[in-house]
């Protein structure tokens, strides 16, 4: 996969329930603004939050909806949930697997290398490494990276460290293999392809996928400073809908949009008057 793909948010109903028809209309939403993948229960979809069986009716939903490649997040912190999911998402349409760095207990890099290689050798779709240090409390390594490169069924990685040199060494390290490195967050997104990923998995691409995109196309076409200028002037947006307000901010700003995002599910809260005035403003100053 390359360009510019959406960890896409799944909108539920007030209830908390799985809106099947919104899902459909926000995955046409966004592939509509430009958007070259999809990304159904990564981060940003509250997928801890959703049972297996959700999950994969979530693939199912956006599968049948796009014409776009399907990337979809299947990893739990046990092997044999992760290879339930994958088998039930490539069962459902996926194109591919978006695989989380196990996580609740600690792990060393010799067992998440031998859990990758399990997958890898299991799933039937093509496996993408994902690590996001924020959430799980671990990275993986340039090295661990570059030994699970050589496996046939690893096609490549979502790094959202925010980290540019780490991005930098897992580059270094498996420019020889075929290999897609994916940029993860939206504040560095020009800069990760300046230092050769092969595109973005952007909680951004939810709110504003025309100006996510355009990164990307101006990158492609050698105007890299006008895609680090215009990133430059979507990173507020991005921190807010991140670090600063998480997955409710991230819908809050996509209703601005007039996109069909729903409500997060609980423990999440809907935001404050306040938030949600900051986050319009943001919203505006991103709008194409």
């Amino acid at each position: 996969m390359d360009g510019t793909g959406v960890p896409l948010v799944t909108p539920f109903d007030r209830d908390g329930d799985l809106a099947a028809q919104r899902l459909r209309e926000l995955a046409e939403w966004v592939t509509d603004r430009g958007v070259d993948f999809v990304v159904p229960c990564g981060s940003n979809s509250e997928a801890e939050l959703m049972s297996v069986e959700e999950r994969t009716r979530a693939v199912e939903v956006v599968a049948e909806t796009v014409d776009v490649p399907v990337l979809a997040g299947t990893g739990h912190p046990g092997l044999r949930e992760t290879l339930r999911q994958t088998e039930g998402a490539a069962t459902a349409g996926a194109d591919a697997a978006l695989v989380v760095t196990p996580f609740y207990y600690g792990h060393d890099q010799d067992a998440l290398a031998e859990y990758y290689r399990e997958v890898a050798d299991e799933s039937p779709v093509p496996v993408y490494l994902y690590s996001v240090p924020a959430y799980t409390g671990v990275a993986l390594t340039a090295e661990t990276v570059a030994d699970l490169a050589t496996h046939d069924n690893v096609a490549g990685m979502k790094d959202s460290s925010g980290d540019l040199e780490r991005l930098q060494r897992e580059r270094a390290r498996t420019a020889d293999a075929d290999f897609d490195l994916l940029v993860g967050s939206g504040s560095v997104y020009a800069h990760g392809l300046d230092a050769g990923a092969d595109g973005g998995v952007l909680a951004l691409a939810n709110v504003a996928p025309e100006r996510a995109s355009e990164v990307f196309d101006l990158h492609r076409v050698g105007k890299d400073d006008e895609a680090r200028q215009l990133n430059a002037k979507l990173v507020d947006l991005n921190r807010a809908i991140t670090a600063v307000y998480g997955v409710a901010g991230a819908k809050a700003a996509m209703r601005e949009r007039g996109a069909p995002a729903g409500y997060p599910r609980k423990p999440h809260r809907p935001l404050d008057d306040a938030a949600r005035e900051e986050l319009a403003d943001l919203v505006g100053t991103a709008r194409p």
